[in-house]
């Protein structure tokens, strides 16, 4: 099944429970208070805040922190964050793209470069691994929420291209362009979404065991443990 690119999907199921919930929340907040800064403040009239909130109860963040999210988009008027993407390769050429909320692109960029070359890959320019992937809105819903034969004739009648079912959840597929919309019309008959995101899927993906598996997950690990670093896309497989 296609989606298996996403760090977020994998790290999720490996535990390091408060240390992990803490990195989550911190992360949700910061895209919470930009989609409220962006646009209205009012999820209804706001897509991007109105997925992000969702995102965060799926998380289970408390109501408070979200609440101080959007307020803190009023507060903080002179930040300026930038999303700036980063490409390269990672341990045994396995293409990576690094998606980051920044006000200081010097200081990120010094930490990607340095991250990527000390652990056996390098930063490349962009266009250099995006080649590797095809890039999608990518809707998540929990299996409880709808049955499998319901939620692709919904996902079809919505616009979407694709939908797909495991053991998980349900993962819709759309173009970038329509996601929104297509979310819109799930949410007649939806109520609880996991994730709403724009994501790189892997054209052809490269399996890794043993050391070599072991590698790639801790450099995920330690791109991730960036306060800059919002998601992670990957050609390796390490579902499994």
């Amino acid at each position: 099944m296609a989606g298996h690119s996403h760090w977020a999907g994998i790290k999720h199921k490996k535990g390091k429970a408060d240390k992990q919930r803490s990195k989550i929340f911190s992360k949700l907040s910061r895209e919470i208070t930009i989609a409220a800064k962006l646009g209205d403040k009012n999820p209804e009239m706001n897509a991007r805040l109105r997925s992000a909130i969702q995102a965060a109860r799926s998380a289970n963040m408390p109501k408070d922190n979200i609440e101080r999210a959007i307020d803190k988009s009023s507060v903080n008027t002179d930040s300026n964050f930038e999303n700036i993407r980063y490409e390269g390769f990672g341990p045994n050429k396995t293409a990576v793209i690094v998606e980051t909320l920044t006000d200081n692109k010097n200081r990120t960029a010094s930490s990607m470069r340095v991250l990527f070359e000390k652990n056996g890959g390098g930063l490349g320019t962009q266009g250099s691994a995006s080649h590797n992937f095809q890039q999608l809105g990518v809707i998540k819903i929990e299996k409880k929420e709808i049955e499998d034969e319901e939620i692709f004739e919904l996902a079809i009648e919505a616009g979407a291209n694709e939908c797909y079912s495991d053991e998980d959840y349900h993962e819709i597929h759309a173009n970038v362009n329509e996601i929104y919309e297509v979310k819109k019309k799930l949410e007649n008959k939806i109520s609880n979404f996991i994730s709403t995101d724009i994501e790189w899927i892997p054209i052809n993906l490269i399996n890794l065991d043993g050391e070599n598996k072991d590698n790639m997950i801790k450099f995920l690990e330690k791109l991730d443990d960036n306060d800059d670093v919002q998601n992670i896309f990957t050609n390796a497989s390490l579902k499994n």
